[in-house]
């Protein structure tokens, strides 16, 4: 995947957030601050408006784009997560053309590392991490087996659904949601969920 593609995939990923706006926000109201797609929707489209004119650029510079862009417009935690999130991947693309499947795996890596040190979380706190985590873990196996790029990809959107449903059983303890204590039990979490989303489009996009 070169940049021109990267590009196209990021602007897919605004196109999905938009879509499934109302039910994210949906979730964050049962749990959270009730703003969760809102704010997401509202810092993709502030990415597309600055996508123009990166088409020549490399891999990093514009996904350092999109985490400076969504740190700076999206509010709550998911600014700053989802920010540093791509920053972090941004960094690990730097001065790169060119995106292999290793390549992205390793801007997952750094991107999970981001999300970890920014919110001090870990997996299995009710958060987004129990989404990314296991879908990490799947593409890297996935990959290891010899799996084509398409079946690594299908592994990890598998592992990151199940990670979705996963925190459905348990209470949150960090954010917002911690403040409803036992009663987020039954309820899925929406960052979990929108890291998904971007996943599926990812996935179809390579």
């Amino acid at each position: 995947m070169n940049g021109i593609e990267v590009i196209e995939v990021i602007r897919a990923i605004g196109s999905r957030i938009e879509a499934e706006k109302e039910f994210l926000t949906e979730l964050d109201n049962v749990i959270g601050d009730g703003d969760h797609g809102i704010n997401m929707a509202r810092g993709f489209h502030a990415v597309e408006e600055k996508l123009n004119g990166l088409e020549d650029k490399d891999i990093g510079t514009i996904l350092k784009m999109v985490g400076m862009t969504l740190v700076s417009t999206v509010g709550g935690a998911s600014g700053p997560l989802y920010g540093t999130a791509f920053m972090k991947a941004g960094m690990s693309m730097a001065g790169k053309t060119k995106l292999e499947m290793e390549g992205f795996l390793s801007c997952m890596d750094e991107a999970i590392g981001g999300v970890q040190a920014r919110g001090k979380a870990k997996q299995g706190e009710k958060t987004m991490l129990d989404a990314m985590i296991p879908a990490q873990q799947a593409m890297r196996q996935a990959l290891s087996d010899g799996k084509d790029n398409r079946a690594v990809l299908a592994a990890g959107v598998a592992a990151a659904r199940k990670g979705v449903e996963y925190t459905k059983t348990i209470i949150a303890t960090k954010g917002r949601a911690s403040y409803v204590g036992e009663r987020s039990i039954g309820h899925q979490d929406p960052g979990a969920t929108s890291f998904t989303d971007i996943l599926e489009v990812i996935a179809q996009g390579i």
